[in-house]
């Protein structure tokens, strides 16, 4: 306590580049016990202003984060690969280091070891926050479209996902021609995401909130461990770098790619970036993107249909046509020929992690999507 007072009476007596350069200078152990004491600082800021989301939505996600997000987009998004994979490489191998070296040399010691993880953590988590992740306390989405939400009935969700199975039959065959073929999309995966942008500009005529400026998704280097993991995608919240799997079946790309786009523009929500990926590829003039917004939206509402009511869902499923449901198998078969052991454990740790940050639901809050899809719909026709 004595050193945090000291700290905030010569910090009062200094002005900016002192501060820094007297904090750089400082005894190592004296600056992690600075950081934590600041952790906690952080902490109970996050839980204040956590009860203000029009605060956020105002100040922040429409405001401080849009300058963020571009200048980091500017600054990476020059670069071919993943800034930010490398980051996460780079602190693995220093965590390792650190604890071979403690090891090694015997001087590993719980007080110090402590307040050296806790201060690591007090500048990640700043980062963190500042850079992306105070999105998470922003005002739900369905506000600023004007769409009352309300929980749906089986009779609804049935009745909606009739129409959506029309509507990705009619995607499905304006490609194909023929309702029994799978889906072939000419483009090579990095084009789709080159067309990205030509998504949200057409999302953006109709809901400017959806700007996206200086476009730029990544494959991650860590296509293949994502893949093991359960994952299409991420977003680095450090370098505000949106990551996609570049193993993922092609069908599925164009959605994922909007989706993880939706991230980079400030939605946190994952069902929020499902709902806001659905509508930038199915907004889009390009057959194939419309395809994969549909496909992805029909493959949340059949799943509901069929943890609801199953025998709704046998009834539902010759409605399909057989190339959806070959495409539909082909990518269940994909993630079913990497499914493994650690899988669970590493979407366990991301479920703790949106519980953490205000998703209360964790990563079941991506079956959302559908609440959002049948409300949305109540006074939206399909885009064409």
């Amino acid at each position: 306590m004595l050193t945090s007072v000291i700290f905030v009476n010569n910090y009062y007596n200094m002005n900016y580049s002192e501060f820094i350069s007297y904090f750089y200078k400082m005894d190592s152990k004296k600056r992690y016990k600075i950081l934590t004491i600041l952790l906690v600082m952080q902490w109970a800021f996050i839980k204040i202003i956590a009860q203000f989301p029009t605060i956020i939505e105002t100040y922040y996600s429409n405001g401080l984060y849009v300058f963020i997000s571009r200048f980091l987009r500017i600054m990476l998004g020059w670069i071919p690969f993943s800034i930010g994979d490398l980051m996460y490489a780079a602190i693995i191998i220093f965590i390792l280091r650190g604890i071979y070296k403690g090891i090694k040399y015997k001087n590993l010691t719980l007080k110090a070891t402590f307040f050296k993880i806790t201060g690591i953590i007090s500048i990640v988590f700043f980062v963190f926050h500042f850079n992306w992740g105070l999105n998470y306390l922003r005002v739900p989405i369905n506000t600023s479209l004007n769409c009352e939400i309300s929980n749906y009935s089986n009779t609804a969700l049935i009745d909606f996902t009739k129409k959506l199975i029309t509507k990705t039959n009619e995607s499905h065959v304006l490609i194909t021609k023929n309702d029994t073929l799978i889906v072939e999309n000419p483009l090579t995966k990095n084009e789709i995401k080159s067309n990205v942008s030509l998504a949200y500009n057409q999302l953006e005529k109709k809901y400017q909130q959806f700007k996206y400026v200086n476009p730029k998704v990544k494959h991650s280097l860590f296509s293949l461990p994502l893949t093991y993991m359960g994952f299409a995608g991420y977003l680095n919240p450090i370098t505000n770098e949106a990551q996609v799997n570049s193993l993922i079946p092609k069908n599925n790309y164009a959605a994922t790619v909007c989706h993880e786009a939706a991230h980079q523009i400030g939605i946190a929500s994952e069902s929020e970036a499902n709902f806001v990926g659905y509508l930038a590829s199915t907004n889009s003039n390009d057959a194939y993107f419309k395809y994969s917004g549909y496909l992805m939206a029909l493959r949340y509402c059949i799943s509901e249909v069929y943890r609801k009511d199953p025998a709704s869902f046998e009834a539902l499923k010759p409605f399909i046509n057989k190339g959806i449901l070959k495409d539909m198998q082909q990518s269940q078969k994909f993630w079913e020929s990497y499914h493994n052991w650690s899988e669970k454990y590493f979407k366990t740790f991301y479920d703790n992690y949106l519980k953490a940050n205000k998703q209360v639901d964790g990563i079941k809050g991506y079956s959302k999507m559908v609440v959002l899809l049948i409300n949305y719909h109540k006074n939206n026709d399909f885009a064409l």
